[in-house]
């Protein structure tokens, strides 16, 4: 690319054994012939890199596109205007207040990866296919964020980097450029509505715990029927029950417990003469057939 120091010592080397002749056999013309030499090869000789490619033009009309490696151009007749680079690269782009399909303004800042795949139409086609591309790229931004709305953009950015790369691809395609990429990295919203998103946000997650709330009591209401129904056939099953509730409670809270009577009334006579009177009849008719039994 230019000049290089190989060309730059070779120039050097000329040079000096122009003068060396010129010195040992007295004659000035073999200095100024090493000089004249040296001079034509730092001009002719130009060295590209592996991922380079120089554009030679002569006389103005594209002449061979060389590299990588040695190049040689006919010093004032042939020109390199270009030096292109085949590695892939990173132009970052934004677009700044742009108005979405829901009319909110936001801020977007993306990168796009790019390759150059044909040097001679990047050359040619385009005065300069750096500045083009990332003035494309903005434009192409700046139409989807006018074709998407905001939710969708926040959520959905994948499908905005695929579509971008497809927009800016057709319009990159005749340059002799390749989209390889495109990444969003980073969409800013006016601080009042990260405001009033915010607070919808919550608002919307108290209403999900709300009817979570009421299908867990409805869960329960129903538990509390199918049991009621259960002890209305089983009243020795809810004086047991009744029972297992006071012991969890001396249990848990305190040696005594004091219970009001209406509410072991309310039991179904746990601790009444009904309830015990009840509990007797219950057992008192396996003991008699059993007693028969023994008798027989």
């Amino acid at each position: 690319m230019g000049l290089h120091m190989f060309t730059i010592s070779l120039f050097v080397a000329f040079c000096a054994a122009g003068a060396a002749l010129g010195f040992i056999l007295h004659q000035p013309l073999f200095a100024a012939a090493g000089a004249a030499l040296g001079f034509f090869s730092l001009l002719s000789l130009r060295i590209a890199r592996e991922w380079q490619r120089a554009i030679i033009l002569r006389l103005g009309r594209f002449d061979r596109m060389s590299g990588p490696g040695f190049l040689f151009v006919i010093p004032f007749v042939d020109t390199i205007p270009y030096w292109i680079d085949l590695r892939t690269i990173t132009t970052p782009f934004t677009a700044e207040q742009t108005l979405t399909k829901d009319s909110v303004p936001v801020d977007v800042d993306a990168v796009l990866f790019w390759r150059v795949l044909d040097p001679k139409k990047a050359a040619l086609e385009v005065q300069n296919y750096q500045e083009a591309i990332a003035w494309s790229a903005q434009t192409a931004l700046r139409d989807i964020i006018g074709e998407t709305d905001l939710a969708e953009m926040l959520t959905g950015r994948q499908k905005i980097d695929t579509r971008l790369q497809s927009m800016i691809g057709e319009r990159t395609g005749p340059w002799g450029i390749t989209a390889l990429s495109v990444e969003i990295r980073d969409v800013k919203i006016p601080a009042s509505l990260q405001n009033v998103m915010s607070m919808q946000a919550q608002a919307e997650r108290e209403r999900q715990a709300r009817v979570i709330l009421g299908d867990s009591e409805v869960q329960v209401a129903n538990k509390f029927h199918e049991a009621a129904l259960s002890y209305a056939h089983n009243p020795v099953a809810l004086h047991l029950r009744g029972l297992n509730i006071l012991l969890e409670g001396m249990k848990n809270n305190a040696t005594v417990v004091i219970v009001p009577s209406s509410s072991v009334e309310t039991m179904g006579g746990v601790g009444a003469m009904a309830g015990i009177t009840s509990l007797a009849k219950e057992f008192a008719a396996p003991a008699v057939a059993l007693q028969g039994t023994k008798t027989n």
